[in-house]
């Protein structure tokens, strides 16, 4: 026999709800007959469409065949039949949206950051942890092709000791006035918030952690260098909110090696690599370069000797002097793979790998990051208790 959790999707016409997780994720596996548990049995899914604009929620499920949609969040959630509550609404909602659906006694699984401040951030583990649900947060690119291939690397000893890691990340997002923007307005005011700070340092921290190690302080510059955009009505407004981050983070692998990381976030500049965003590992015995697919070596022994001459232009091609990395697996997209874990988790009534208090590390890094700009210094990070 197979059980069906009914999961109520939060969110679902945006961007990334919509593609990501209900396109990409639970569709697929509702349409595959639902998850392999380890015992051999499976568990179903049946998603519940959940948005502020009922024209659009019910087109979406009529497209999709979903049976059942709602706009009203709270109904759901006092519903007994719901199992799961997904959150990929407005940051600003989420706090609000978790710590109800946490009490009312749901799983959840949460997009990030969960929550505006981390004294919020830290109150939502309390709650999971008093009401001993499952949660999850979306740590969506440790289960990426090119990030599984790069993690591999690390385990395997590949880099020696590891020195540094670089990361560039963005894109140009249009303003809006000659050409519609690729991200939602609210990313650009703070006030509903917006901003790349927010935004991307809570994927870093995992990231970062996921695959070096402990993140020990941050030094970070952030700017808004487009202070005006256009809205989703053609209408001018402020950019309140900082569309750049430059960061730089002191960090300690778990054999107590010093790493420094330094990662670039902008959503004002035009990409001149193979990906929107690649990470480079240098280590003693070897370096990789890897996006959210690709991933590229070059062993201690394989590295070429350049000599700087500024008078004679370079006839080296550096990009062929590395070697892909195999996958050696079928892997498969990073979303519904994080969510086929975390519903087995459910169903086994286990606390998530990837979880809250996870979370909360990642807004913590937000925090310091905006203060560091702010106040023009490096800043500790210091571990989170409950």
């Amino acid at each position: 026999m197979t059980a069906t959790l009914r999961i109520a999707m939060n969110g679902i016409t945006g961007r990334m709800g919509y593609r990501q997780h209900l396109l990409r994720s639970i569709l697929p596996i509702r349409d595959a007959g639902g998850v392999t548990l380890a015992d051999g049995s499976r568990v179903q899914v049946e998603p519940i469409l959940v948005g502020r604009n009922a024209e659009k929620v019910e087109a979406l499920a009529k497209q999709h065949d979903v049976e059942h949609w709602s706009t009203d969040l709270d109904a759901l959630i006092a519903d007994d039949s719901v199992d799961i509550v997904f959150d990929a609404s407005m940051t600003s909602l989420r706090y609000d949206t978790l710590a109800k659906a946490m009490r009312a006694g749901k799983h959840i699984y949460t997009e990030k950051p969960t929550a505006e401040t981390l004294d919020e951030a830290i109150d939502l583990a309390r709650i999971r942890r008093e009401t001993g649900v499952t949660a999850g947060v979306v740590h969506d690119k440790l289960y990426l092709p090119g990030l599984v291939k790069l993690r591999r690397l690390v385990d395997e000893g590949f880099f020696g000791r590891i020195i540094s890691l670089r990361g560039e990340f963005g894109y140009w997002v249009f303003e809006g006035d000659l050409q519609p923007a690729q991200r939602p307005s609210w990313n650009y005011r703070k006030q509903d918030g917006g901003g790349m700070t927010t935004d991307m340092f809570c994927h870093w921290n995992y990231v970062l952690e996921g695959i070096i190690g402990r993140v020990d302080t941050v030094s970070s510059q952030t700017i808004t260098h487009i202070p005006t955009r256009w809205d989703e009505q053609g209408e001018a407004y402020e950019a309140t909110a900082d569309d750049a981050a430059y960061g730089v983070f002191q960090m300690t692998t778990p054999d107590g090696d010093p790493v420094i990381a330094q990662i670039n976030s902008s959503w004002a500049v035009r990409v001149h690599r193979d990906e929107l965003v690649e990470f480079q590992v240098d280590g003693t015995h070897g370096s990789a370069v890897a996006g959210l697919f690709g991933c590229v070596a070059q062993q201690r022994g394989s590295t070429p000797k350049p000599v700087w001459n500024p008078d004679l232009p370079t006839t080296e091609k550096f990009r062929d002097q590395w070697l892909d990395v195999p996958a050696n697996a079928e892997l498969d997209n990073g979303f519904k793979a994080q969510w086929e874990e975390f519903l087995r988790d459910v169903v086994a009534g286990r606390e998530h790998r990837f979880d809250l208090l996870s979370a909360a590390r990642g807004v913590q890094l937000a925090e310091l990051g905006l203060r560091s700009s702010d106040e023009g210094r490096r800043l500790e990070v210091p571990e989170i208790s409950l």
